[in-house]
């Protein structure tokens, strides 16, 4: 096996993951026990917070994007795309119609022998066309599923007492709503989870990325706020809402900024806040170690953002310095370094208290330092802490093995055609094997496949 990313894992094997990282956190001592954030109501509302919340909602009753958890967001992003591509669908099957209902009048036009103001033609005059407009069969019938694939899930987490586990279970936008899942069980597939970024985090990146990469002082220079409350306002309306050269890069910033200060479930959720900030004492391959395991326990939506953003502040501080062009002339560096970076966004991936609540503006200086550290380690080494190495690939299908023999073949078979791809991909030889998408493995290969697999010989009580 090869170190894969941890997003290509299918949900089940997360599922996995998230117990054995935990287990070796806790078993292990390799940090202190691991504090969970109070569930239920919080303390009673002051009266100002009371009036706030009430004009906000009197305002806008169901924000879109702000101050909403990072899984709603996405829920929303999700159903405004489809009500987009339902739109434009029934936009394009109009004008097909309309279409093809033109093209049939201009032929009985042209064909009907009493000329444009009669359309009355008998059939037999022209019995190869036909008298009516064919309209295009769409069928447009589907279901949305976890994966690119159609495996059905076949297995559920087994009951775990730890209750980091329930805070941090694998979430899914599509099924918040608990109506859906009255009465199911919940099952986990043996594809990998859809890629969860919210449209705002994507957006703002990818603009700064190809606007402001060489703007001097970004996330510190101030913006126009009256902008920054227009575009904020058009996200949490739902509005697809485009960011291109017109929009300022510190606009931008800001409004990103706005969106991790303002999520109140933080993106690295609070209840691994300690345990993050415990790394910081920590040195070398340790402190790495128990990072990448910290990053395993996180949900889906919040890792696969918290991803993203540590590649796009990786990407900011790679143009802090100055560079010259291939012209000789000199291009001006961000001034943004790695450091810069993490003392800026620190305090909004790491959050103690929720936004609002009492002294959640209040940090003393230690846990200060230690967030700029642990922050400024996770944008230095994102690429490796979010890979899973073949040693963690194996105790996941030891466990699996154990718990669900029944999908270890699937899985091995996903496996060895993916290493198979990547071989024929990089191998320069003409007549390299190359394995189709869409074949198999042989019956009679399974054995081979199994005797390969060293971690399948152990005696695990079968």
């Amino acid at each position: 096996m090869q170190p894969v990313s941890l997003h290509s894992l299918s949900e089940l094997e997360r599922a996995s993951l998230q117990e054995l990282a935990l287990y070796q956190l806790q078993e292990k001592l390799l940090v202190g026990d691991l504090s969970l954030a109070k569930v239920g109501p919080k303390g009673s509302k002051s009266i100002r917070q009371k009036l706030e919340s009430f004009s906000k909602e009197k305002k806008d009753c169901s924000p879109q994007t702000f101050g909403i958890p990072l899984c709603q967001v996405i829920a929303n992003d999700r159903a405004n795309r489809q009500l987009q591509e339902t739109v434009k669908s029934s936009r394009r099957l109009c004008v097909e119609v309309e279409e093809t209902v033109t093209n049939f009048r201009a032929q009985m036009q042209k064909r009907s022998p009493l000329g444009r103001g009669c359309l009355l033609v008998p059939y037999e005059v022209f019995p190869e066309e036909p008298l009516s407009p064919d309209f295009p069969d769409h069928n447009s019938s589907w279901s949305q599923r976890r994966g690119a694939m159609s495996v059905d899930c076949i297995t559920e987490l087994s009951g775990n007492s730890s209750k980091l586990l329930e805070a941090l279970q694998l979430s899914h936008p599509h099924e918040l709503d608990p109506r859906r899942n009255l009465g199911k069980k919940k099952m986990l597939s043996l594809n990998p989870i859809t890629w969860q970024v919210p449209r705002i985090m994507d957006r703002c990146c990818k603009h700064i990325e190809t606007y402001g990469l060489q703007t001097v002082g970004i996330f510190r220079v101030g913006s126009s706020k009256k902008r920054v409350q227009q575009l904020r306002e058009e996200f949490d309306h739902g509005l697809d809402v485009f960011l291109d050269e017109h929009q300022s890069v510190h606009d931008v910033a800001a409004l990103l900024k706005e969106f991790l200060r303002d999520m109140p479930d933080s993106l690295i959720p609070r209840e691994l806040y300690t345990a993050f900030l415990s790394t910081a004492s920590m040195e070398g391959p340790q402190q790495l170690a128990v990072l990448q395991l910290l990053l395993f326990l996180l949900p889906p939506c919040h890792s696969d953002t918290l991803h993203r953003l540590l590649q796009f502040l990786s990407k900011v501080a790679r143009h802090a310095e100055n560079s010259w062009g291939p012209n000789g002339q000199e291009i001006p560096g961000n001034k943004m370094t790695v450091s810069n970076l993490a003392t800026i966004f620190g305090p909004n991936i790491l959050q103690k208290e929720s936004p609002g609540e009492k002294d959640a503006g209040a940090m003393n200086f230690e846990d200060s330092t230690a967030i700029i550290l642990v922050v400024q380690r996770l944008i230095e080494h994102y690429q490796t802490l979010f890979m899973v190495s073949p040693e963690t690939q194996h105790n996941i299908l030891r466990r699996l093995f154990q718990t669900d023999p029944d999908v270890i073949d699937y899985l091995l078979r996903r496996k060895f055609s993916a290493v198979l791809r990547a071989e024929s991909e990089n191998s320069t030889e003409e007549h390299a094997p190359i394995l189709k998408p869409d074949q198999t493995l042989q019956s009679n290969s399974l054995s081979e496949l199994y005797s390969n697999i060293s971690f399948l010989n152990l005696n695990i009580g079968i």
